[in-house]
């Protein structure tokens, strides 16, 4: 009979392509990976993982049985979803990562809702981006993951997750009290086009976004400063070296010096929660979703 922690063990090196990823994922040694792997191959009677470099890489075999391994953990992952849908009851352990803004402008509401509702429920948050969140959900070591996209930048659910919407999240510009266009109700991206620009690091959602707006705008874009830090980029506004978008999620005070204004039309991102398909039936995701959702329909619209 196919053990289902040694088919964990070669799933996580094949969704992680190394022996040292699938340690980080099952967080275990690289030597228990490595034993695991060669009792599987053992009882299967075949090579499943090869050296090469200083890397492995799966056989044929190997591959095949891979693939059988994820269909195999899902399944088994429905069967005690389905399981712990019966009992009805929220109680074990939950993890949901979100990006930064998320984590600071709706998980603080969302788990002391969870904790008074659920009291068996034991949650813990990581704060990680969409790029980071939506691998490591898929190999099973998040449960739910709050993250984002835009309208012109969409992020379809990947196969085997379900995407549950939760609100979406205007930004506004941040001039200095002392840029011509602070005193206006409404300003158009294209009037700062040629301002010098505080953004995102380069490969974040918000930066890339940030980017392509301007560049359709009819110019390339002149981010001087990034940070990825909100109050960062407020106090680099606050000394008069630069605008920059932000986020009204989780949005902190402006310094003194500085001034939202909004930008017409408004851009928008949306900001949705994913989950397993297989895990769907656990009553402590459904408590997570819908606490979150709770969250996010408390959230001022301005």
């Amino acid at each position: 009979m196919l053990n289902l922690d040694r088919l964990r063990v070669l799933h996580a090196v094949a969704t992680t392509g190394s022996v040292v990823g699938a340690a980080r994922t099952l967080h275990v040694t690289t030597s228990a990976i490595s034993q695991q792997v060669g009792r599987l191959e053992r009882e299967m009677g075949q090579l499943l993982v090869e050296r090469r470099g200083r890397g492995v890489r799966l056989t044929e075999a190997g591959e095949l049985l891979a693939r059988h391994a994820g269909e195999l953990l899902a399944h088994a992952e429905r069967v005690e979803s389905g399981m712990a849908e019966h009992r009805g009851v929220v109680a074990g352990s939950l993890t949901i990562a979100a990006f930064a803004t998320a984590a600071r402008g709706l998980l603080p509401g969302a788990l002391r809702d969870l904790r008074a509702r659920h009291p068996e429920l034991s949650v813990a948050l990581a704060e990680r981006e969409p790029h980071e969140a939506i691998p490591d959900l898929r190999r099973g070591r998040l449960d739910v993951a709050v993250v984002q996209d835009w309208a012109e930048d969409v992020t379809p659910a990947p196969d085997g997750l379900t995407r549950r919407d939760l609100l979406d999240d205007t930004f506004d510009v941040a001039l200095p009290d002392a840029h011509p266009l602070a005193g206006r109700d409404r300003v158009a991206v294209g009037e700062l086009a040629g301002d010098d620009w505080i953004g995102w690091s380069t490969g974040q959602i918000c930066h890339d976004w940030l980017v392509r707006t301007l560049r359709a705008e009819g110019g390339e874009p002149r981010v001087v400063h990034t940070a990825s830090e909100h109050s960062t980029q407020l106090a680099l506004v606050a000394a008069g070296l630069g605008v920059a978008v932000i986020p009204r999620l989780g949005r902190e005070q402006a310094p003194p010096s500085v001034r939202y204004v909004r930008i017409d039309p408004p851009p928008i991102r949306r900001v949705f929660a994913l989950w397993r398909e297989s895990a769907a039936g656990r009553p402590a995701i459904g408590a997570a979703v819908a606490a979150l959702r709770r969250q996010a329909a408390a959230v001022p619209s301005a």
